[in-house]
């Protein structure tokens, strides 16, 4: 039998938790927040009743369907389908881009291959290859479109020029030639009926692991076999080499009586609206939306973070590129300690890449674990 710490309880820790405890192993899980969850962590509005997404909506979606398989173990997946509206310049139309946002804008009946053909003369074929945000944007869906939809939400989120960013943010938005507004294209979608932290706490209800919130890594004074570090690389090696880049989020509350905007979530897309979104979180429980007399919405500001923030995106631009390169190398100099997870890795996962990777994760642990001497790997997946 070995011991284990595992830092954070969102899923990633909580996964690999389990599943170390369930072969015998002890295992602490510490994490310096006083809820399970990280930054998926739901909870009951104290005023309102509605399920309140605390850091943020999160809408579970998925092509992998052993990490589809694997939370449908610890609590029961409502089918939710995430439908996002966008306000531009005091209009209100359908993302992502398809034929009735196309419709919507122009003032047109195009059918699909109308539209199809509309666009491609609309957009700029003489960027072959490219390198940035603007010039993904351009190629695809020519100006009007990018300008009404993604530049001044992109500034806003980002806080940099869209020239500045990669290319590589926008591909993963879909444009599409029917009237599908689903956001996401995965099979497996879903809302857990009772929460996110709900299936964290059943995940980690297992005997063998201690469970110590409101508790810092940095305040142990055990000494484990082996660490799993989900908290940011940067903060393990205690900065030395520098701080990694990070947007965070502000949250602005606000109740209303009945319902407020009609749907989940609505994208501001002017740059002169100062938030980039409106989550009402009552939508995303339409099983039980009816109940409440009340609803909460929140308002999203995005910026810098700083020192004493949450970290929510890793910027990963050439200067933190170049940084966590460095920290990489210092992790793989280091013994005893594997790096996972959004922060560990310095990686943008959606929650089912996370769970998915863990998974991963675990299958190589058992792996190694059966020969004494090998060394568990720093990494699981490339963070590079």
């Amino acid at each position: 039998m070995k011991s284990f710490c595992i830092v954070g309880a969102g899923f990633s820790g909580a996964i690999i938790a389990r599943h170390l405890a369930e072969r015998g192993h002890k295992v602490t899980v510490v994490d310096e927040r006083p809820h399970i969850g990280g930054n998926c962590h739901t909870e009951r509005d104290a005023e309102t009743g509605v399920m309140v997404h605390k850091y943020g909506p999160h809408i579970f979606h998925t092509a992998d369907k052993r990490a589809w398989d694997y939370v449908q173990r610890f609590g029961k997946f409502q089918p939710y389908v995430n439908r996002v509206k966008a306000i531009s310049k005091d209009r209100v139309y359908t993302l992502p881009v398809n034929l009735l946002t196309i419709n919507q804008f122009f003032g047109t009946t195009m059918g699909p291959k109308e539209a199809r053909a509309f666009i491609e003369d609309k957009a700029d074929r003489s960027i072959q290859a490219p390198r940035s945000f603007e010039e993904q944007a351009l190629s695809m869906i020519g100006p009007e479109l990018y300008r009404a939809f993604f530049h001044g939400y992109t500034r806003k989120q980002w806080g940099l020029e869209p020239t500045e960013l990669p290319a590589s943010i926008l591909k993963r938005l879909p444009l599409r030639f029917n009237y599908d507004d689903n956001y996401f294209n995965h099979p497996y979608q879903g809302m857990p009926e009772d929460g996110y932290t709900s299936i964290v706490q059943n995940i980690l209800a297992v005997e063998g692991i201690d469970l110590r919130l409101d508790c810092s890594f940095e305040s142990l004074e055990e000494k484990y076999d082996h660490v799993f570090y989900t908290g940011p690389i940067d903060r393990y090696f205690q900065f030395r080499l520098g701080r990694l880049g990070y947007r965070t989020l502000d949250f602005e509350r606000f109740v209303d009586e009945g319902d407020h905007q009609g749907t989940a979530v609505i994208n501001y897309c002017d740059e002169s609206v100062p938030f980039t979104r409106i989550s009402e979180h009552k939508h995303f429980a339409p099983w039980e939306q009816e109940k409440f007399s009340q609803t909460v919405c929140f308002r999203e500001y995005s910026r810098l973070a700083g020192e004493q923030d949450i970290p929510y995106y890793p910027i990963r631009l050439v200067n933190e590129k170049k940084m966590l390169d460095s920290y990489i190398a210092l992790a793989k100099s280091e013994s005893g300690v594997s790096f996972l997870g959004r922060l560990g890795t310095y990686r943008y996962l959606d929650m089912d890449v996370t769970i998915t990777e863990a998974l991963s994760a675990f299958d190589q642990i058992d792996a190694l674990l059966q020969h004494d001497n090998s060394a568990l790997p720093s990494f699981f997946v490339d963070p590079s």
